[in-house]
């Protein structure tokens, strides 16, 4: 035992390559992942002008609801996939501020339970494959421990680097070796310049440990913007959506010589003060910027959106199906309305 070490050792997990023979793609599921990998790289390097759309629950906590969720999605996207290009969120890992409460699906595949790591790894592929399978949907996660993407990485259409590790070295490191849009938030301060350095992190080549292996990344050239608000020193939510704030970023990205210059809006968190009635109201403004300003249409590429079945959010033992356990979503009935009015809007 060594004594440097305050921790257990419960068990050798299985790793990356061994799952996926336990749970792998076939074929047909491989071609709708690398079909819609092309897509969103046209959306982000400008050749497709069609709107992004990252939306679904805070957390996915339940296959059953989730999986509800992103079939009822299946068929709005069917009604507007000229204008929008829908990628469903399937967050399996949830960043704690203080490290207490629900962690996501990763850690507890049943909420009410406690921690089982092997099955949360099972669970979230699973819930992955099923929503591939099912609706033709390969979906965004959120990359909140690099060591574990690779338990995902054939399966995604879009990462985003969370408020909270987007300073972190490795985090942007493993972002430059992927080949799918990558959105790097800006940190909880506000600092756009943390941002900034990690998008061009991400965009350059880099030789590091990632596994245990030495590798080269090649730069990812669709690594990109998320603005989604920030707190002040006083604890006290601020947005950064409104037009001053994108023009700015357009400045920000005019004095760098970066790829593919790209921003998603991120409607809920601090730009909502966590008030997710607000969403519609914020992607109304937005599309209203972009609409008198061509620089930010071409820069603005979509928006995320946390929406669930039921508005609002409970207690992890709350029971009501549909409902989040983490923070507050806009319910279906508002969503369906949001995601057809947006068409009309483009």
């Amino acid at each position: 035992m060594n004594m440097n070490m305050n921790m257990e050792f419960e068990r050798k997990l299985t790793i990356p390559m061994e799952v996926k023979k336990m749970y792998p793609l076939d074929d047909s599921l491989r071609q709708i992942v690398e079909e819609r990998e092309k897509q969103a790289q046209a959306i982000f390097s400008g050749k497709d002008d069609r709107i992004v759309l990252i939306i679904g629950p805070c957390s996915a906590d339940r296959e059953d609801s989730v999986l509800d969720y992103i079939s009822r999605l299946r068929k709005v996207q069917d009604k507007v996939e000229d204008k929008i290009f829908i990628i469903p969120r399937i967050y399996t890992n949830k960043p704690r501020t203080t490290g207490a409460g629900y962690k996501g699906m990763l850690h507890q595949p049943d909420p009410e339970k406690k921690p089982d790591m092997f099955k949360g790894i099972v669970a979230i592929r699973s819930m992955h494959i099923r929503a591939l399978r099912e609706t033709g949907f390969s979906c965004a996660d959120e990359m909140l421990y690099p060591e574990n993407h690779r338990y995902l990485d054939d399966i995604l259409c879009y990462v985003a680097i969370g408020a909270r590790s987007v300073e972190n070295q490795q985090h942007r490191l493993v972002a430059s070796g992927l080949d799918i849009p990558v959105g790097m938030k800006n940190p909880t301060g506000g600092d756009l310049s943390v941002m900034m350095n990690s998008i061009t992190a991400a965009q350059h080549g880099h030789t590091f440990i990632y596994r245990g292996w030495e590798v080269q990344s090649h730069g990812n050239p669709y690594a990109h913007a998320i603005l989604r608000g920030y707190m002040n020193k006083h604890g006290e939510s601020l947005p950064n959506y409104h037009y001053e704030d994108m023009t700015h970023l357009l400045r920000l990205y005019a004095s760098g010589m970066f790829k593919n210059p790209a921003c998603i809006i991120d409607t809920n968190h601090s730009n909502s003060g966590k008030n997710p009635f607000e969403q519609t109201r914020i992607v109304k403004e937005v599309m209203a910027a972009r609409r008198y300003n061509k620089e930010l249409e071409r820069m603005v590429k979509g928006f995320m959106i946390e929406s669930y079945i039921e508005d609002g959010n409970q207690a992890i033992d709350g029971g009501c199906y549909g409902k989040s356990i983490t923070d507050p979503c806009l319910g279906w009935e508002k969503t369906e309305r949001l995601i057809l009015d947006l068409a009309d809007m483009i």
